[in-house]
């Protein structure tokens, strides 16, 4: 889980993934020699912050976003939040800024407005980000921005036995979107893919526990293509992969612009769940990885 650490503590609240992108450019291209196949790799001004890898003759992409949630240094110690975090008065919250490294206390008022706590003021516009205590248990990995590192973790997994199939790394997942429907386009232009995976986390509810397996879901504020969706549950049942089923009316995802993109893109998210979503201690079951990313494996296969 050595990588994964790597990846939550990286600073890439959304708007700010470059970071995240020079990490992932620098680990791709140092162990893609050990992969089973080298991929093509696609980015630059054209796609922002974003990165995309191209195996063999694709199918089906992978999309995982790179970003965070976190907070914007606004005006006289105010900040405003970057998606919705949810963390409690005391979090430590880290970032950088033209005077240096910066670890500050989150406050909040008595009506609930967030600032922050420092022995001087931070630069207008920097980015905040939990600061991460990645801890590790038989049972549990608990930190900070599993959501969405978990995702990112899943794509890399999965890319060390790919053959045929897209990744794609985007970016503002967590604050509305907005690179999805310029990936989406080059990928169903370029190579016709319009299958698609959302490699995200999900949460721990009545229905869905730690320990049984990765979700598939069914529907979240947004509604797949049913034929899609059960195909995928097809294809966990064949290969018997643990899973479960989630049904919820809330919560979105990338998925949510490939359906609304003029592409005719099949999409379904798959996602371990995690407990104390958006909180300093997200917690998920190693069990739930595990299934995560061997579903993962099977799909870019028989899809």
């Amino acid at each position: 889980m050595k990588i994964l650490q790597q990846l939550c503590e990286i600073h890439a609240p959304s708007g700010d993934e470059s970071p995240m992108k020079d990490f992932l450019l620098r680990y791709i291209r140092k162990e893609m020699k050990k992969w089973k196949k080298k991929p093509e790799l696609f980015h630059g001004d054209e796609f922002q912050d974003c990165l995309i890898l191209k195996f063999g003759k694709p199918r089906t992409a992978i999309f995982a976003h790179m970003d965070s949630i976190g907070f914007t240094v606004r005006y006289h110690n105010q900040l405003l939040p970057i998606g919705s975090p949810d963390a409690e008065a005391g979090t430590k919250l880290v970032g950088t800024d033209s005077l240096g490294p910066i670890v500050c206390e989150l406050e909040f008022d008595r009506d609930n407005h967030a600032f922050y706590k420092f022995g001087r003021q931070i630069d207008r516009g920097t980015g905040l980000t939990y600061q991460v205590n990645f801890t590790e248990t038989k049972d549990y990995i608990q930190s900070a921005y599993l959501d969405n590192r978990l995702g990112v973790y899943n794509a890399l997994k999965v890319a060390e036995t790919l053959t045929d199939g897209v990744i794609v790394f985007s970016a503002w997942e967590e604050h509305g979107g907005g690179s999805v429907p310029y990936l989406a386009k080059f990928i169903a232009e370029k190579w016709n893919v319009t299958q698609a995976l959302v490699s995200d986390i999900t949460w721990v509810t009545e229905g869905v526990l730690p320990g049984k397996g990765v979700a598939i879901s069914m529907r979240d504020r947004n509604i797949p293509r049913k034929k899609y969706v059960d195909r995928i549950i097809e294809i966990a049942r064949k290969r018997k992969v643990e899973f479960q089923l989630e049904v919820e009316g809330a919560g979105s995802s990338d998925g949510r612009e490939l359906q609304t993109s003029p592409y005719p893109f099949d999409w379904c998210f798959v996602g371990a769940p995690e407990a104390h979503a958006h909180t300093p201690h997200e917690r998920v079951h190693k069990r739930d990885i595990a299934a995560m990313i061997q579903l993962y494996e099977w799909l870019m296969k028989d899809l």
